[in-house]
């Protein structure tokens, strides 16, 4: 065999061993563009001019090259997309520190003074909105009713337990249903909560909201009060 025959044999299995080493999985060393530029160069110089590199073949090997450098080209923007995104979620969320927002949530933080206010979606046919307080040990401290709105109904709890004495302050649930033609109905409650803080997940680069009451995605943010 003549060391020409050797060279372009040597180069094309290299080609070849990228293709199957990515197929089957196993670890391989990564072939960047030049290294492949400078295999494929070299196949075309020492091949044998009795048997010159197939058409097919050759336009199979630049196919594949495509194939690599769009991929990693993809990957690079993929990357760069997600990096903005994070940027984005973290001047969004700095936006809110020190802003109340109304949340999807049932948890509740009671100070010293003042109450919890929240909302709900009014279902169809509603004939009242009742809201249910518990503890953090579960005891009930407080239940009462508003009239239905049309869209969204507000309540707001006044930090009272059921005889009129100041609840301590603390964490409470809060949990509302509608009566819906003679039946109960459980609905998502809403509640305002004041933003202290966000803080963004390294792994995952979800945001979260910090608030007296505990952490809250922004996805779970309805409304920027």
């Amino acid at each position: 065999m003549s060391i020409a025959s050797i060279a372009s044999s040597t180069a094309t299995d290299a080609l070849r061993s990228r293709g199957a080493s990515s197929a089957s999985g196993a670890p391989k060393a990564e072939l960047g563009q030049d290294a492949f530029l400078t295999l494929m160069l070299a196949q075309l110089r020492n091949q044998d001019p009795l048997k010159p590199l197939e058409p097919q073949e050759f336009l199979g090997q630049l196919a594949q090259f495509s194939s690599v450098t769009g991929i990693q080209g993809m990957k690079d923007s993929v990357a760069e997309l997600a990096g903005s995104l994070r940027s984005s979620q973290v001047l969004e969320g700095a936006t809110l520190v020190g802003r109340s927002v109304l949340a999807v949530g049932n948890a509740a933080q009671l100070e010293a003074t003042g109450g919890v206010s929240g909302a709900v979606t009014t279902p169809e046919g509603a004939t009242s909105i009742d809201v249910t307080i518990k503890d953090a040990s579960g005891a009930l401290v407080r239940q009462f009713s508003v009239a239905p709105q049309s869209g969204n109904t507000a309540f707001a709890w006044d930090g009272t337990d059921s005889r009129g004495s100041r609840a301590a302050s603390g964490a409470y649930r809060i949990d509302v249903a509608a009566r819906v033609g003679g039946a109960t109905e459980s609905l998502e409650t809403m509640l305002q909560r004041r933003v202290e803080s966000v803080t963004l997940d390294p792994n995952t680069s979800s945001l979260s909201l910090n608030t007296s009451a505990g952490a809250i995605a922004l996805a779970d943010v309805r409304r920027i009060m």
